[in-house]
């Protein structure tokens, strides 16, 4: 079994590995792989909260909306990633919904007992299950700040320096980010538009602050970004 450090590293760490029940030998034979689509809901607010869900390929939105209608994107997730988690917390329904965001989205699910089950053999993946659903709170609450006192393009900024330090891979005075991020996606995380996302990261390129395509975002320097 991994130690502590390898269990646990928010972004970095495949929490598959360890969690999935298909590599649990008393559970691998009554666990299926379920496949949703693309803009498919895996769940919904007010649904029971009766599992935990394991990304094993593609990726899940999760938000919720407001009374007038307005939607809020509280993450995207993927490969190796857990969520519904808040189920653990003593959460009885879902206060927001899960979405396939690509095609052949594939996760696997255990039962709130199930986890438990594995929580109470396990003391380091207890340990880093509870921290999961602390930095996940902590991050929510950032957000939520930022909306109400930040502009739209210091919360673009925010979000790219918060990257750099979750998924960020340091090259010398420069900091990879490898990410499947639309603009479309950093406009929903950021409460921002996918127009002013563009302009954002357009001006930072100009000024060479970074470099960024499909799939990457080359920060060239956080001080700069800064």
């Amino acid at each position: 079994m991994p130690d502590n450090n390898e269990i646990w590293y928010f972004e970095d760490v495949n929490l598959y590995q360890v969690l999935c029940p298909h590599r649990v030998k008393r559970l691998r034979e009554q666990h299926t792989y379920t496949h949703f689509q693309k803009n498919q809901f895996i769940y919904f607010p007010d649904e029971p909260s009766r599992y935990i869900f394991l990304i094993f390929q593609g990726r899940v939105k999760i938000g919720s909306y407001s009374e007038d209608g307005r939607e809020l994107v509280k993450a995207i997730l993927g490969k190796g990633e857990v969520f519904g988690e808040l189920a653990l917390t003593g959460e009885a329904y879902r206060s927001d919904y899960a979405m396939a965001l690509d095609d052949d989205t594939v996760v696997c699910q255990l039962t709130i007992e199930e986890m438990h089950e594995l929580m109470k053999e396990n003391q380091p993946l207890s340990f880093a299950i509870f921290k999961l659903i602390g930095f996940r709170i902590r991050k929510l609450e950032r957000k939520i700040e930022g909306l109400v006192f930040k502009d739209a393009r210091t919360r673009i900024i925010d979000f790219l320096q918060e990257m750099a330090s979750e998924r960020g891979q340091k090259i010398g005075y420069e900091t990879l980010i490898k990410t499947q991020f639309t603009h479309k996606d950093i406009a929903n995380l950021t409460g921002t538009s996918r127009q002013t996302v563009t302009t954002v990261l357009n001006e930072l390129k100009e000024k060479n602050v970074l470099t960024f395509d499909r799939r990457r975002i080359l920060i060239r320097d956080l001080a700069l970004l800064a």
